[in-house]
């Protein structure tokens, strides 16, 4: 299975979290991605404009494994939930201290605290996104706040656990990592709890903002007793600091989710054979020219000079003729790259991905009728047309590989897209746009609206027998993306 999500970032990028889900029956699971990019004329991106180095640039890319799935409920009451883990690995670091211990317990802290997040996320984003009724609502936040309290003080009652003589400095460091990050978390994700009630159910939010304000106050006083960093009102400087502070929290505690990736072109040795074969071929016009010529007016004549001079020319015109065929068809059947991600030195699996500016003709007829141009559009792009961009992504995953990898159920593998459209608003016309109204009767004025552009693209899910298609556009004006539509 694949799942997508697709969000803004910033200003000027906007990401797709891709989810290859592997079955576990099948020795090798393949994945396709394919995106239809339409972009308007007038912004003149085109093959000379925007080669394939400038869209690699402007597109981030990082794959990480998908967090095991656990409800809050789970973590803070179940039998059988991280903590289990988490508390063998302090007991096993006591009792062995070695490095593989302490490297283990610093494992399951990072997992532990990933697994949180994303279990927090998840009980904020469906308290404020379920249909139900307000008084429902009230439930799920009360039980929010249950969960949070009992998890947290279920993590720092283990402290006691380390706190003992001959524990390295380096163990005590990583429980203040994960114990600030848990903090940290806490904090973020209850103030967008309050955002998204305050927005969809004002009621609740009247009666339950006094007890989620009492939750951050009391994680906030915890980190002043701690040393941990604190946002001030008062102190651009501190709150710069606190800022870099739990984005290095986050990226530490995230990063045995992370896999590495080792990128190299694709298709190289298929590509020096075709060449091989193009020059070849050109050695063989130029030989049997000079044979010719030198068998009808011998050696060291004047023809034969000529015909070894024009051979040689056409020569090399003809092995870049063939070198350029033999890509067109090479850019065809193989991609630009091919990104090996492994994890402990263990090869999971491999993503390929390839980008071409193609032609109306060439785009599937679902794909088009899933674009569904207006009619002045359709009627404008007989004159300029639409310039269209195909981004191929070609997935394979090991399932034995990943399930080698942790004590957790590895569903599989996210692929974080980052696309930024910098390059796209470089020739777009000032967002201001000055408009004429009439005022009464015998009086006109201007007023100001936006000028947008709409980058549309469409992904195509795959598979095995599954096939999907997603469309978005993007409000795109001078001053970056206003908004992501899905269609």
């Amino acid at each position: 299975m694949i799942d997508i999500q697709v969000k803004l970032h910033d200003r000027y990028s906007v990401e797709c979290k891709v989810g290859y889900h592997v079955d576990r029956d099948t020795e090798e699971n393949e994945f396709r991605m394919n995106t239809w990019f339409f972009v308007p004329h007038s912004l003149d991106i085109n093959a000379s404009t925007y080669p394939k180095e400038a869209f690699y640039r402007d597109v981030k890319s990082n794959v990480r494994l998908i967090t095991p799935i656990y409800t809050l409920e789970e973590i803070a009451s179940g039998e059988w939930t991280p903590f289990v883990f988490l508390e063998d690995a302090f007991l096993h670091l006591v009792a062995d201290g070695t490095r593989d211990a302490l490297a283990s317990y610093e494992y399951q802290i990072k997992m532990f605290t990933s697994i949180f997040k994303s279990a927090l996320r998840g009980m904020a984003g469906e308290t404020i996104h379920h249909e139900v009724e307000s008084g429902e609502r009230e439930g799920m936040v009360n039980r929010y706040v249950e969960y949070v309290q009992l998890i947290v003080k279920r993590y720092r009652d283990l402290k006691s656990i380390i706190n003992v003589p001959g524990i390295p400095r380096e163990a005590l460091n990583y429980f203040s990592f994960g114990d600030e990050y848990l903090s940290n978390l806490v904090e973020f994700h209850t103030f967008k709890l309050l955002d998204g009630l305050k927005t969809t159910d004002p009621g609740c939010y009247d009666r339950m903002v006094k007890l989620l304000l009492s939750l951050v106050h009391s994680e906030i006083d915890y980190k002043k007793q701690n040393g941990y960093l604190v946002a001030d009102p008062e102190s651009k400087d501190r709150n710069r600091t606190v800022i870099y502070r739990r984005g290095m929290l986050k990226k530490y505690a995230e990063s045995d989710l992370f896999l590495k990736a080792s990128k190299k072109k694709d298709g190289v040795l298929v590509e020096q054979i075709y060449y091989s074969i193009a020059a070849g071929l050109s050695m063989i016009f130029a030989t049997v020219v000079a044979f010719s010529f030198q068998k009808k007016y011998g050696n060291f004549t004047m023809p034969l000079f000529v015909a070894l001079v024009v051979s040689y020319m056409l020569k090399d015109r003809i092995k870049e003729l063939m070198r350029f065929y033999f890509a067109h068809r090479l850019g065809k059947n193989y991609f630009d790259r091919k990104t090996t991600i492994s994890m402990n030195e263990r090869v999971v699996g491999w993503i390929k991905d390839g980008v071409d500016f193609i032609s109306e003709r060439k785009v599937p007829e679902e794909i088009i009728e899933r674009r569904a141009r207006p009619d002045l559009l359709e009627a404008d792009n007989r004159n300029g047309g639409e310039k269209i961009i195909l981004y191929r992504k070609w997935v394979q995953l090991d399932p034995e590989a990943l399930g080698e990898y942790s004590q957790y159920d590895i569903a599989g593998v996210n692929e974080i897209l980052r696309f930024n459209v910098g390059s796209f608003v470089q020739k777009m016309d000032e967002r201001d746009y000055e408009l004429y109204v009439p005022r009464g009767e015998a009086d006109y004025g201007p007023i100001m609206g936006d000028k947008i552009y709409y980058l549309n693209f469409l992904i195509q899910l795959l598979h095995g027998e599954q096939v999907e298609y997603k469309r978005y556009r993007l409000v795109i004006d001078r001053d970056g993306i206003q908004e992501i539509q899905k269609m």
